[in-house]
């Protein structure tokens, strides 16, 4: 299998669910920074709506948690109802939290990129706003090195037929989203996007990933 054919990701069509289709009322969880053992390290992605990509991550041998969350935006505590009107500047986002002796920041590249596509500019099929960007938010000098890095050479290596549009921003504080959406897919099986969205695209992360699932 070739490196594009490993990155690049049919989108599912003719779905006409979407992240916002689903809004419960929760008090937010404020603050954010988790405390990581000394063996651990985290990274925070966003790839359009948080429900898709920590399902399929929270597979990954060496991951310990996908903690659906926000963050680059303005304004403290934000809450769901807020983020998905679009005008806070907060993308929903995942923090993970794995074992770099287990998984590397290059390999969670990896499947972010597989994940959804990144030559979407502010959407994700039918979930369209700022929110379900595209980014990265380094949270060392390494990773925003290797982002760049991957960046660059999917481009180079035209890995799209699209640039990319993924953006790598600079990682403040990031806010744990209300406790319903934490593990959604798993609890909410049922749920239409699920169904339609979340689905297809673990089944595909299964296929591609199969060789580094727990």
């Amino acid at each position: 299998m070739s490196n594009k054919i490993m990155y690049l990701f049919a989108l599912c069509t003719l779905v006409f669910s979407s992240c916002q289709a689903t809004s419960n009322t929760s008090k937010p969880v404020s603050l954010a920074t988790l405390p990581v053992n000394d063996d651990r390290e985290e990274a925070i992605m966003a790839a359009g709506c948080f429900w898709c990509i920590e399902t399929s991550l929270g597979l990954l041998e060496g991951v310990d948690t996908v903690i659906s969350g926000y963050i680059g935006g303005k304004g403290a505590n934000p809450t769901y109802a807020q983020v998905t009107t679009g005008q806070t500047g907060y993308a929903e986002a995942v923090k993970i939290t794995y074992d770099p002796k287990v998984i590397s920041y290059d390999e969670l590249l990896k499947a972010f990129f597989q994940l959804h596509d990144p030559t979407q500019l502010n959407r994700q099929g039918n979930d369209v706003g700022t929110q379900y960007r595209s980014a990265l938010f380094p949270l060392n000098a390494e990773q925003e090195e290797k982002a760049d890095y991957y960046i660059a050479q999917l481009n180079t290596e035209k890995a799209y037929e699209k640039p990319i549009v993924t953006t790598i921003e600079k990682a403040d504080v990031f806010y744990p989203a209300e406790d319903y959406h934490q593990d959604y897919f798993n609890k909410n099986p049922g749920n239409s996007y699920c169904q339609f969205v979340v689905q297809p695209k673990l089944d595909k992360f299964k296929k591609v990933f199969a060789d580094k699932l727990k």
